[in-house]
């Protein structure tokens, strides 16, 4: 009776809607799958172009070096769940390695030296928490500044030169391990799992990603939205405290310059995971996978023989792609 009345013909009057209803989740899986689809068509190139891209040896290096940028995309993941951004990782992470190189050329104990790192990443967290949650200052700016002060405190620190860290526990860090698996892949394997955990069988991972879907719906529901986004930044600095020791094993050094590359990837990986930028929505499988794809794409250049200047490049149209793609995530 009432198709009769609007005068609509009710096979037409639905269509356009079915079609659109049709298409769109098509679009918005392809871009929650984004980073799989990448890391299968980079996998794919460069097995093409290099014989050395899937030789075992090969693979470890990847994987080991995914390792640090896995962990720094864990903390990144957070912030994002709650509507929020960490630029600070980018001078917090050699800022880190600083504090261990530092520690260590004056006599302190490898294992306190690494609690003191990690410490120091923290401290950096806790004060862009406090000044984003508790004084409502915007993200970005914030970040943006500790950015900037944190790299001057580092060059201060270290005389802005890169201080040798010879360590044998840090050298089987990053070349030892249980069987063929290395401690930096079990190393980035439990932040992940702590993350996924916190995010997806606590409360507080509930109320983190309720504050970055809704943030007065979820103060109206009883949510402590400033302690939630305090946390998150909290466990940011934690974890390039973590990935600063990383790096520290890997290189052999504490290097106080700015690390922006890592910065501008582990923002790419949460998006490319299937994250959102305006928050309420995280993975952490697929921020994992996001890190290996930038990671393998970095590797891939280097095997074939491109220059490193047209890497940032690389990365760089990576995060714009990011940022298209979560567009279309809903």
């Amino acid at each position: 009776m009432t198709s009769t009345t609007t005068g609509r013909v009710p096979g037409k009057a639905v269509e356009p809607d079915l079609d659109r209803q049709g298409r769109r989740p098509s679009v918005s899986s392809a871009a929650r799958y984004a980073s799989v689809i990448g890391l299968v068509i980079v996998f794919i190139a460069f097995f093409i172009a290099t014989p050395n891209f899937l030789t075992i040896a090969n693979l470890t290096d990847l994987l080991v070096s995914a390792s640090i940028l896995m962990v720094l995309a864990m903390g990144q993941q957070l912030v994002v769940s709650v509507a929020g951004i960490d630029l600070s990782v980018g001078s917090n992470l050699p800022w880190s390695a600083a504090v261990l190189g530092y520690a260590v050329s004056h006599g302190v104990g490898v294992g306190i030296a690494i609690v003191l790192a990690i410490v120091g990443g923290a401290a950096v967290g806790l004060v862009n928490g406090l000044l984003v949650a508790k004084l409502n200052m915007t993200d970005f700016i914030v970040t943006l500044g500790s950015l900037s002060v944190v790299s001057g405190i580092t060059l201060l620190l270290t005389g802005g030169n890169t201080v040798p860290v010879n360590s044998r526990f840090l050298q089987d860090l990053a070349l030892n391990g249980i069987g063929p698996v290395r401690w930096f892949w079990l190393v980035a394997i439990v932040v992940a799992l702590i993350t996924g955990f916190l995010l997806f069988r606590t409360r507080t991972g509930t109320h983190l990603l309720a504050t970055g879907g809704n943030l007065d719906a979820a103060r109206g529901a009883g949510v402590n939205v400033s302690r939630m986004r305090l946390l998150a930044y909290l466990c940011s600095g934690l974890a390039a405290g973590v990935a600063g020791v990383l790096l520290v094993a890997r290189t052999g050094g504490a290097d106080p310059s700015l690390q922006t590359d890592l910065l501008l990837s582990s923002i790419a990986a949460v998006v490319l995971g299937g994250s959102s930028l305006f928050g309420g929505r995280a993975s952490v499988l697929g921020s994992a996978v996001g890190a290996l794809l930038l990671e393998s794409l970095i590797n891939g250049f280097t095997l074939v023989g491109i220059s490193q200047n047209y890497q940032p490049i690389a990365v760089g149209i990576v995060v714009l792609g990011a940022a298209f793609i979560s567009r279309f995530q809903k």
